[in-house]
């Protein structure tokens, strides 16, 4: 597949690319959902089902939704429901950039077109039953960092922006 520039992948991922446990985030970083919200507002999200239903409330404010799933019968209110990674893709081709959000199965499969990436990086391992694919950093460009120290946790973190070369 061709790699889709307007494609962004934004995720929290631990050193050992730990993104998830029982359905739920590893790690709690208050200034890393508001880095979330800052960056997707006013673009198109897309997920799948069970990242939609793991949301506190949904949808998000001021966001199209777009939720993949395998189950036809699948409603989600103020959501668009699509059945394929090709079908998600053509819904956002003329937009300037849409973002990936989750979950494992998701990432993994929008991984390998993604033009960007907006990783936060938790410099420490987490146990996990889901995890991101692993990066090759060298086929990417950083294009933004900030390094930051969250003592409630007791861990350090970066906020990474990739651009695919």
């Amino acid at each position: 597949m061709t790699i889709q520039k307007n494609i962004s992948i934004i995720v929290a991922i631990a050193e050992n690319f730990a993104i998830g446990k029982n359905n739920d985030l590893l790690f709690h970083l208050p200034n890393d959902l508001k880095r979330f919200k800052a960056i997707t507002s006013g673009h198109t999200i897309i997920m799948g089902r069970n990242t939609l239903l793991s949301l506190p409330k949904w949808p998000l404010p001021n966001r199209r939704h777009i939720v993949i799933t395998d189950k036809p019968d699948d409603v989600f209110p103020g959501c668009e429901t699509v059945f394929s990674i090709d079908e998600a893709i053509e819904k956002v081709q003329s937009e300037e950039e849409a973002f990936i959000i989750g979950g494992g199965m998701i990432y993994k499969q929008f991984f390998p077109i993604a033009g960007k990436l907006y990783l936060t990086l938790v410099h420490k391992p987490f146990d996990a039953d889901v995890y991101f694919p692993e990066i090759n950093y060298p086929e990417w460009t950083e294009a933004a960092r900030e390094d930051f120290y969250d003592d409630k946790n007791d861990f350090n973190y970066s906020y990474l922006d990739l651009v695919r070369k």
